[in-house]
């Protein structure tokens, strides 16, 4: 097997410079280096990442834990995340908490022992969170991505979930919505839920309405019709709902159609995130649309900005409201026929 000795020679240059350009390439010259790479790939050599990570004290990797991959907010922060990374020498290490609390401590410290440059992480709840309480007593940068900058002393990457969610409020109340109501799964695993929550309550408080209680599913991106039931009736029934993610307001429609309501006569849909396929489904989703591969990117950048030694000072993204077919005027409702709180649930 062909060792840099052997590639040193091959390309005419000393040992010590043949290990540089593989090591740190941009302190050597463009033509040397091509020549060392050239005669690297002639002799099969593959440096030994390894041996270099012990030399540089640097493993080049950034560990990131989100929730879920189903979601394809999660998947498209990590697809620019991976790109922009590579791009700059790192590689990741992913791994998915599923929404479950307990298990983040156990995923960080197994990235820790993979000595990590970096972490990047999604928690249930940041200011409540015993890993980030942990990680003050480590060296290792964390950042933080979509949770709320709050109390929890680490930098955070996102949008702001409140302003987000007053403004969807207010434009449904803009459009002659009065009875509005939210949908979320498990409050206690998402406080970037309850901050939408709490835009939800602001706008509503503003316009002088009454908010509804928090209808909260057993699954955060699968709707159950059984809990929505009891507000699709009465006097007091809902006329628009907002769904604090895409997935969620997706899979509510379906629910609804296939109990016979018609959406958005019967009821007005608004989802949050902006996935692509919002934009595809019938009715096509109108929803609060989050700059993904725009946080992914700026997620890998400031990392490598703390891993030098720097002090992020971050902003709020920038988000948008995509309008959809799911969001209409109200309109004066009817129970389809045979569609009850009772055959619902």
């Amino acid at each position: 097997m062909a060792d840099l000795l052997s590639v040193a020679k091959l390309a005419g240059v000393s040992r010590a410079t043949a290990a540089r350009a593989f090591s740190t390439p941009d302190l050597v010259r463009d033509t040397t280096r091509e020549k060392i790479f050239h005669a690297a790939q002639q002799l099969a050599f593959r440096p030994n990442k390894v041996a270099q990570q012990l030399r540089l004290k640097a493993t080049q990797m950034i560990g990131v834990m989100v929730p879920s991959l189903d979601n394809p907010v999660f998947a498209e922060q990590l697809q620019a995340m991976e790109v922009a990374a590579r791009a700059c020498g790192y590689s990741l290490i992913v791994t998915t908490s599923e929404y479950d609390a307990s298990r983040e401590n156990d995923i960080v410290e197994e990235m820790l022992r993979q000595r990590v440059d970096g972490l990047v992480l999604t928690v249930a709840e940041a200011d409540k969170s015993a890993v980030l309480t942990q990680l003050h007593q480590e060296t290792t940068p964390c950042l933080l991505v979509y949770n709320p900058p709050g109390n929890s002393g680490f930098p955070s990457v996102g949008v702001d979930n409140q302003a987000a969610s007053e403004a969807a409020t207010r434009y449904l109340i803009t459009l002659g919505h009065q009875q509005i109501g939210m949908v979320a799964g498990p409050l206690l695993q998402s406080d970037r839920a309850r901050q939408r929550y709490e835009g939800y309550c602001l706008a509503m408080q503003a316009a002088g309405l009454a908010p509804c209680p928090l209808i909260e599913m057993p699954r955060h991106t699968q709707a159950d019709l059984k809990s929505l039931a009891p507000h699709l009736h009465g006097d007091n029934a809902i006329s628009a709902l907002i769904c604090t993610n895409d997935l969620l307001a997706i899979s509510l429609i379906g629910e609804l159609q296939r109990a016979g309501l018609s959406v958005p006569d019967d009821l007005s849909v608004m989802g949050f995130d902006g996935i692509a396929l919002g934009k595809y489904v019938y009715p096509s989703l109108c929803t609060v649309e989050q700059p993904r591969a725009d946080i992914g990117r700026a997620a890998i950048h400031t990392m490598l900005n703390m891993i030098r030694g720097e002090r992020p000072v971050l902003t709020p993204l920038p988000y948008v409201l995509r309008k959809g077919e799911s969001v209409g005027a109200p309109t004066t409702r009817k129970t389809p026929s045979g569609i009850s709180s009772r055959s619902i649930a």
